[in-house]
């Protein structure tokens, strides 16, 4: 593949569909790579994409740029991003930015609506305190040099807590503190599914802040939503992206979480927060 313009930190600005909706001018639209996005594991293309008097930017993550993994199958990243926004959407929580499985200038990929995060917005934090102060939530002792340590903290956010649901529901392995896209207007997203759903418990995340709580009524009636949509029209579109034992895992999550109605714990059996952590 050839190596397309290195795109520089912070020179990308989204652009929201014009026209066309966001699904339709992704999946149609004429894709033009403008640059790639080096820091990323896997191949990640900076495109704009037009169709129908629509215009806007995108990633592009090509199969074919995928790199091995010992736990995942090969080649199946891009479809596990298009389930996670699938599954985002049937809850009516629009944490997943629009995305979709399409063909493209260096073959199949996931194509995904580009977003851009506000740079002051404060999600994530490291103190040297004990406790967490007010409108934080404590996840674990962090090594910060010269053998100090520091409590990482995240935000007590209801959009964080959505997004925590979410990763429980698809068992995501790698929620990291730059998969979080707080935008200008108030939303957040969550990007980077491609290792998610898989049907051994591999939940790591940085969200661990409401572990053991009960579910809000929010959740549970998202949840019950998901479950209703997983038995219908959902459970067919994700069928040629998943396996049928990923998609049996996935319904089982769901109707643990229905039945404890509590936010999941670290199981013991899988390291429960991502490295590097952002």
């Amino acid at each position: 593949m050839p190596a397309p313009e290195r795109v520089p930190p912070g020179g990308l600005r989204s652009a929201r569909p014009q026209g066309a909706g966001g699904v339709e001018l992704l999946a149609k639209g004429e894709l033009t790579v403008r640059g790639q996005v080096r820091e990323a594991s896997n191949a990640v293309l900076y495109c704009t994409v037009q169709y129908d008097g629509g215009k806007a930017n995108c990633v592009y993550k090509p199969i074919a740029g995928e790199r091995p993994l010992w736990d995942f199958p090969d080649g199946t990243l891009a479809a596990r991003e298009v389930a996670a926004y699938l599954v985002s959407d049937a809850t009516g929580w629009d944490l997943v930015p629009p995305t979709v499985l399409r063909d493209g200038p260096y073959g199949e990929g996931m194509c995904q609506l580009w977003i851009e995060a506000d740079p002051g917005a404060e999600l994530l934090a490291l103190v040297e305190d004990d406790e967490p102060g007010d409108g934080w939530r404590a996840v674990a002792f962090a090594e910060v040099g010269e053998g100090r340590t520091a409590l990482l903290v995240h935000a007590d956010d209801e959009r964080l807590r959505r997004l925590a649901v979410l990763d429980s529901v698809i068992n995501n392995a790698d929620r990291k503190g730059g998969h979080l896209l707080p935008t200008a207007d108030g939303h957040l997203y969550g990007i980077d599914h491609g290792v998610s759903f898989h049907t051994d418990d591999k939940l790591r995340t940085l969200l661990w802040g409401w572990a053991g709580e009960p579910l809000t009524e929010d959740a549970r009636t998202a949840l019950q939503r998901l479950s209703e949509a997983l038995g219908d029209d959902l459970g067919e579109r994700l069928s040629p992206l998943l396996t049928d034992a990923e998609l049996a895992a996935l319904r089982a999550r769901v109707e643990t979480l229905l039945t404890t109605g509590r936010h999941p714990e670290p199981s013991g059996r899988w390291p429960a927060i991502p490295w590097p952590p952002v």
